[in-house]
């Protein structure tokens, strides 16, 4: 498993339950669970009864002191972690593990399919053989019927760009489109060269 969804999932755990537990202690205090049932609630936890609040007159009182700014400053804190909550969430909604692609043509063959996670490795190996290339990282995104490519392509301080661009179409993109029996994957390339290695004077 790679870094980043283990840190997703970390994070997801913790916020869960975060929220659970603060749910349950809003819900025991909404139906007097303290009282019914003799619990003692968390030490400080201003929520026991149904009639509490959690800020009470005197906090209202003492807070606005502060100045006119302190609640629209607290209302704009809170609306930005709401919103980047919100984009948190759509991140992990997109898909990050890998796809399947149809093999086979147009219309592509039935239960034929092809991991695109095999597919970019097999492209980025081959690119990674041709002349004039030190590294190549691919990737396969969007949607199984409209997969787009993207490379990363290191090049040695010698190459140059427009012969490394025809060796990746014509050799690995190329292979790729014959292997899947489907037409080229709209592909979007991303070069940069390699830094010289200092040379050591003896």
């Amino acid at each position: 498993m790679t870094p980043r969804p283990v840190l997703n999932r970390s994070l997801l755990a913790l916020a869960g339950l975060v929220l659970l537990g603060g749910g349950l202690l809003i819900l025991f205090a909404g139906l007097d669970i303290y009282q019914r049932y003799d619990l003692v609630p968390p030490v400080g936890w201003p929520l026991t009864t149904p009639d509490d609040v959690l800020l009470s007159s005197a906090d209202r009182a003492r807070w606005s002191s502060q100045g006119w700014w302190w609640w629209p400053a607290v209302i704009a804190a809170l609306a930005l972690v709401a919103l980047l909550a919100l984009w948190w969430l759509l991140a992990q909604l997109r898909r990050r593990r890998p796809g399947a692609l149809p093999v086979g043509g147009t219309p592509p063959q039935e239960g034929v399919e092809l991991r695109d996670l095999a597919l970019s490795d097999a492209i980025a190996t081959e690119a990674d053989a041709l002349p004039g290339i030190e590294n190549a990282a691919v990737h396969i995104a969007s949607r199984p019927a409209h997969p787009r490519t993207h490379v990363r392509l290191t090049l040695t301080p010698q190459a140059a760009p427009g012969a490394a661009l025809d060796a990746l179409c014509e050799g690995p993109l190329r292979t790729a489109s014959r292997s899947t029996g489907s037409p080229p994957m709209p592909t979007e390339a991303r070069l940069q060269v390699a830094r010289h290695k200092p040379h050591r004077a003896e």
